[in-house]
C-alpha cells in the first residue's frame, strides 16, 4: 500500500473516473497498450475528444504514453487506482464496524423485547 502524500493526486484520480468514458478508455487499457485510434474505435467521438479525455487520465497518472515515433501508445498505470481503493477500504472499514456493532445493539433491543414480551 502506497502512502498518499498528495491529497490532490486522489482528487485528481476520482475526478477522472468520474467521467463514464474516461472509465471506458481504462477498461480498453486493462487488455494491453493501444493508440488513440484504437481507443477510439468504441466510441462516436472525435479522436480530438478522446485525446482530451486521454490527457485527463494522464494529468491524474492514471495513464502513461509512450513515444515511439507516429505510435503514442497508452498504458494503464495502476498505483492511483490502489491508492483511491485504499482510500476507499479505510471508510468501509469504519463503516462495516460501525453496521456490525448498529446490528449487535438491535439484536440485544430484539432480544430484550422478546423476554419482556414472555415474561408479561
Amino acid at each position: 500500500m502506497r502512502e498518499i502524500d498528495n491529497e490532490d493526486e486522489l482528487s485528481r484520480t476520482f475526478g477522472a473516473l468520474a467521467d463514464p468514458t474516461r472509465r471506458a478508455i481504462l477498461a480498453q487499457l486493462a487488455k494491453g497498450e493501444q493508440t488513440v485510434n484504437e481507443l477510439a474505435k468504441p466510441f462516436l467521438i472525435s479522436l480530438q475528444a478522446i485525446s482530451k479525455h486521454l490527457k485527463v487520465l494522464e494529468r491524474a497518472g492514471l495513464i502513461t504514453r509512450g513515444r515511439e515515433a507516429q505510435w503514442r501508445p497508452s498504458r494503464l498505470e495502476v498505483a492511483p487506482l490502489e491508492d483511491a481503493t485504499d482510500w476507499i477500504e479505510r471508510y468501509r472499514e469504519i463503516w462495516r464496524d460501525r453496521f456490525d456493532r448498529l446490528d449487535e445493539e438491535i439484536r440485544k433491543l430484539k432480544h430484550e423485547q422478546e423476554r419482556e414480551n414472555q415474561s408479561g
